[in-house]
């Protein structure tokens, strides 16, 4: 089952049932008004959306349209709470040597809570104030649960895992390593995310979702030009186990999205990178110096992931930077 959400003048837009192919929907009228409401409700509404997707694939659904004709936000315009976890290895040994810091002396998940007021649609262009911040994309994958109660271990917390994301956590690279010195976290590094515009339930993906993973490469691109297509499967920390880590002091509320961190691949050199930083930290490794420049307003990004026949499981983001 695949959801989105369409614009209709309020802050969570209206919650859609989107064919396999992507191209048609129909609204979830009478089941549940936005996809928040949707997970707050989950053990009550699943079947009836499920009926309803069945019904737009045999062609018996009433008031169809063509996803062409509507605007697409992000499945969640925003949550109770997003919070982002960091389980490649690979990508933080790299930005390690880019940012020259210890590794973290932990052996939990690496998490932070950032902005979940607001996530941006797949396809409006982005504002920042400056360019000299360090503009980056990080491609990741997320999930969504339901309610998941405080103490869940991994093994339970996999079956509160309802919808599969993918997303693009912006980042701004000259900050990050000034509020991280602070000891306090986060805040203008972090802007909001953009979101593609599908979220499917796991099921979707079939063999490509095992081990608690999303086993398909993510491809990027900048300026037109591949950048990466790094496997999402290569997570040192499952999401069911970054689930059970987030929720190990706080219940997590219906809503709650979880992002992978960066996708990476220990052969980095061949299958790229899902960020500049990343590429950067390689250079260093390389050369000696770091070589390729952040974002510049006008720059373009685009990532999808697609399975081997080639469905686009989630829609592609595909964003331009600009000046706020």
């Amino acid at each position: 089952m695949r959801l989105a959400s369409i614009e209709n003048n309020t802050r969570d837009g209206k919650l859609i049932v989107v064919s396999r192919d992507n191209l048609r929907g129909v609204a979830a009228t009478g089941i549940a008004e936005n996809l928040l409401d949707a997970m707050d409700r989950w053990d009550v509404v699943e079947a009836a959306l499920k009926s309803l997707a069945d019904s737009l694939e045999d062609g018996t659904a009433p008031n169809t349209f063509a996803i062409s004709e509507v605007a697409l936000l992000a499945p969640l315009p925003r949550s109770w709470q997003w919070l982002d976890g960091s389980a490649y290895d690979s990508h933080g040994e790299l930005l390690q040597k880019v940012f020259k810091s210890d590794p973290a002396p932990t052996d939990r998940p690496l998490m932070y809570q950032g902005v979940s007021d607001t996530f941006y649609t797949a396809t409006q262009d982005i504002p920042f104030p400056s360019e000299d911040d360090g503009i980056d994309f990080e491609g990741e994958f997320g999930v969504i649960v339901d309610r998941v109660p405080m103490g869940t271990t991994a093994e339970e917390a996999a079956k509160h895992i309802r919808l599969l994301v993918q997303i693009n956590d912006w980042s701004l690279r000259a900050i990050v390593p000034i509020e991280l010195k602070t000891g306090f976290g986060w805040v203008q590094g972090k802007p909001p995310c953009s979101v593609a515009p599908f979220a499917v339930t796991p099921d979707e993906l079939g063999a490509n979702w095992r081990d608690g993973r999303i086993d398909l490469p993510l491809v990027v691109d900048w300026n037109e030009q591949r950048f990466g297509a790094a496997n999402g499967y290569a997570m040192s920390w499952s999401f069911p186990q970054l689930v059970a880590h987030a929720a190990r002091t706080r219940n997590l509320v219906a809503g709650t999205m979880i992002g992978s961190g960066t996708v990476s691949n220990s052969n980095f050199r061949e299958v790229g990178s899902s960020c500049i930083a990343e590429r950067r930290g390689i250079e260093l490794d390389d050369f000696g110096e770091m070589r390729t420049q952040f974002m510049r307003f006008g720059d373009r990004v685009r990532m999808e992931a697609r399975t081997a026949d080639d469905q686009a499981l989630f829609g592609a983001i595909e964003q331009k930077v600009v000046k706020a």
